[in-house]
C-alpha cells in the first residue's frame, strides 16, 4: 500500500528510531528459558505491536526487532440463524524494511448477545480458521498471534478454535496468542492448550490492570505458557516484578510509533 510523502517530523522520528535500535541493538541475548518452544526460538528479544495506525518502522533492525501487526479483525455477530463471522481487513499504511520478521495478528471480537453455544459451532469455527489462516499466506510471515479477550462462556469455543487451527497451520509456524493478565496467574485456564506462547498484557488495555498494579501478588505470572513473554505499552509503569531483560517483550505504543518511539530510548528498555 503506497505511503503518503514524508514529511520533516516522520524523517525526525525515523531518525530517533534508528537510533533506538543502535542503542538496543541485540548482543547475542536471546529468550531462553527451557520451556521456550522451539518453534518461537529464533524469534527477536523485542516486538513492536502495530495496531490500526498509519505506521512507518522502516528504520527497525530486523535482525533485533520484530512486528506484530494487526492484519484483520474477525467479527462474530448474532443473526437469526446463529453466529455470524465477517472480517475487516487492515486498512491504514504500514511501512517495514526489507527481510523484516512479521507476525500477523488476528483480533477476535463477539458483538454482545452472539450465543457461542450454538448447535452448529463446528461451522462457525471453521469459518474463523479460514479467515485466520488467510493472514499466514502472506510473504515473510514468521508466527501468528490471535488476540482474543474470551470471556468465560466464550472459552470452550476458543480451545476448540486453537486447537483445529493449530492442525491446520504450517507445522513449523508458531502459534501465540495474547493473554488477559489473570489468565497467567490466579484463573489460569491456558494448561493444555496448542499454542507456542500466550503474551500476558500487562498494561492497561487488559482489564487487570485497570483493577490491579501489575506487581500485585494477584497478577503473579504462574502459566508456563506465560513465562517467557510480557507485553508492555510505552506510556505506562512497566511492571516491577517482572525481569524483562528474560522476556520476549512485545512493545504496544500508546499513540503510535511516531510519537512513542523517543519514550523507549528515554526508559533504556532491556
Amino acid at each position: 500500500m503506497p505511503l503518503t510523502p514524508i514529511g520533516p517530523g516522520r524523517i525526525a522520528s525515523l531518525a530517533l528510531l534508528a537510533i533506538l535500535c543502535l542503542a538496543l541493538r541485540s548482543d547475542g541475548r536471546s529468550v531462553s528459558p527451557s520451556s521456550l518452544s522451539i518453534r518461537m526460538r529464533n524469534l527477536p528479544h523485542k516486538i513492536l505491536w502495530v495496531w490500526e495506525r498509519p505506521e512507518d518502522l522502516r528504520a527497525i533492525d530486523p535482525h533485533t526487532t520484530a512486528v506484530a501487526w494487526l492484519d484483520q479483525t474477525i467479527q462474530i455477530v448474532p443473526s437469526q440463524d446463529g453466529p455470524q463471522v465477517t472480517s475487516r481487513p487492515r486498512r491504514q499504511p504500514l511501512a517495514l524494511p526489507s527481510g523484516a520478521q512479521k507476525i500477523a495478528v488476528v483480533r477476535i471480537e463477539v458483538t454482545p448477545g452472539t450465543n457461542l453455544d450454538h448447535t452448529n459451532l463446528d461451522s462457525l469455527e471453521s469459518r474463523v480458521i479460514a479467515e485466520t489462516l488467510y493472514s499466514v499466506t502472506k510473504p515473510g510471515i514468521v508466527a501468528l498471534q490471535i488476540d482474543f479477550d474470551a470471556t468465560r462462556s466464550q472459552r470452550t469455543f476458543y480451545r476448540h478454535l486453537l486447537r483445529d487451527l493449530r492442525t491446520q497451520m504450517p507445522p513449523d509456524l508458531p502459534l501465540s496468542i495474547t493473554a488477559l493478565a489473570s489468565w497467567c496467574s490466579y484463573d489460569d485456564w491456558l494448561t493444555g492448550l496448542p499454542i507456542d506462547e500466550a503474551v500476558p498484557m500487562m498494561f492497561r488495555m487488559e482489564p487487570d490492570r485497570r483493577r490491579l498494579r501489575a506487581d500485585r501478588a494477584e497478577l503473579q505470572i504462574r502459566g508456563p505458557l506465560c513465562s517467557t513473554s510480557v507485553g508492555i505499552s510505552t506510556r505506562e509503569l512497566w511492571p516491577s516484578n517482572i525481569d524483562l531483560a528474560s522476556k520476549r517483550i512485545y512493545i504496544f505504543p500508546d499513540q503510535g510509533w511516531t510519537l512513542d518511539t523517543p519514550l523507549l530510548a528515554e526508559r533504556n528498555l532491556p
